[in-house]
């Protein structure tokens, strides 16, 4: 058993200043009757330091993506180390662009990798093209059978490097995966890539204005990459969908329109988009190139990094968004996903959770499955 003392919890909700009780890979107790449960456990000093749940960053790449331009422009492998830094427990992974030089088989074996690690991590069949790959040859079977699979995706739409499938198609997809999501009891959500096509979200609602299913099922991501997208995505969370932003992005990209992730969120939550229904992930080990009249000038990677430091601007300079933050990097994506097991801090939960140090600026320690998997290191 250990007992975390004195640390300022958020569930994502603010609970104060509390002790939390871990045993068994399971979090135990939660304040006052946390401490009277405790004897015999060790004890951990959370004083002046913020107690999360484990980030679920619902958008990374885990086997490198990129590609574009060639073998040469293909971004590295993502070790566990790196989410761990990162504060990021839940991560999950996708291919992308390229489904050619790397494969879904290659995919689960470093999502894997990293639930030996101690990640709770999970993958989406698919890619960005359609029909869509997949590793039993049907995607709900992948849900149903293959345990890490909780959806499909990123599948591209308004993006000159997808496949332009069509809403009909876009249904189809959709209308496999949530039954794949409803035999196996999670998941069953539809990853959906938004380029900067002049399209937007258009196929998005056709999908599901001609379908009985809900815009739940049809997740977009980077929806920050322009003032028109972000409006769409707006009127997509009234609707009852969720919406992703992404967190990392370069000078490069903001001058030709990608709005920051910080700003992104308040202009959502501004328009009136329920805030329960936006989410941030990193789009880790994703490549983030710039293109000029079409074609590719430069690319560099995305990591995981820029959500802890994100949340921690968030709580250093806005501290009133920092709960509305940190619920879009946990609880969010997890219902979003519909992954019971993670994103928050409750009673009977999975232990995974992160000690934030505010003074210092970092993640400062990181639990998996109730045992530390990172403390910080003072340089």
């Amino acid at each position: 058993m250990m007992l975390i003392e004195g640390a300022e919890v958020f569930d994502p909700v603010p609970r104060g200043v509390c002790d939390v009780l871990v045993a068994g890979g399971e979090i135990l107790a939660v304040g006052a009757h946390a401490r009277e449960l405790a004897s015999g456990a060790e004890r951990i000093d959370g004083r002046d330091q913020l107690l999360i749940p484990g980030i679920v960053d619902a958008l990374t790449h885990p086997c490198g993506g990129g590609g574009e331009g060639g073998f040469a422009n293909r971004t590295e492998e993502i070790p566990a180390e790196l989410f761990l830094r990162a504060g990021v427990t839940a991560p999950v992974g996708a291919l992308g662009t390229d489904s050619l030089g790397r494969s879904l088989e290659v995919l689960y074996g470093n999502v894997m990798g990293l639930r030996a690690a101690g990640l709770r991590a999970y993958m989406y069949s698919g890619a960005y093209r359609v029909p869509t790959p997949t590793l039993t040859g049907d995607i709900a079977r992948d849900l149903f059978l293959v345990d890490p699979v909780i959806g499909i995706g990123e599948v591209a739409v308004a993006d000159h490097r997808g496949t332009q499938p069509s809403a009909e198609e876009l249904r189809r997809i959709a209308a496999e995966t949530q039954l794949g999501g409803i035999l196996s009891g999670v998941g069953g959500t539809v990853l959906v890539h938004v380029g900067d096509g002049a399209h937007r979200l258009a196929l998005l609602r056709e999908a599901i204005d001609g379908s009985d299913l809900p815009p739940s099922v049809l997740f977009p991501t980077h929806v920050n990459r322009s003032k028109p997208l972000l409006d769409e995505a707006a009127d997509w969370a009234l609707r009852g969908g969720f919406v992703d932003i992404t967190v990392s992005t370069t000078p490069e990209l903001i001058a030709a329109g990608d709005i920051p992730a910080a700003t992104a969120l308040k202009r959502l939550l501004e328009a009136g988009a329920p805030a329960g229904q936006i989410s941030l992930s990193s789009d880790a080990g994703g490549s983030l190139p710039v293109y000029v009249d079409g074609e590719l000038q430069g690319l560099t990677a995305a990591s995981p990094l820029a959500l802890a430091e994100l949340l921690l601007a968030f709580h250093r300079e806005e501290p009133q968004l920092f709960p509305l933050a940190l619920a879009a990097m946990t609880l969010n994506p997890a219902r979003a996903l519909r992954l019971p097991e993670v994103g928050a801090l409750r009673e009977g939960g999975r232990a995974d959770l992160v000690l934030l140090n505010p003074k210092v600026g970092s993640v400062e320690a990181v639990m998996g499955a109730g045992r530390w998997r990172y403390h910080r290191r003072d340089p």
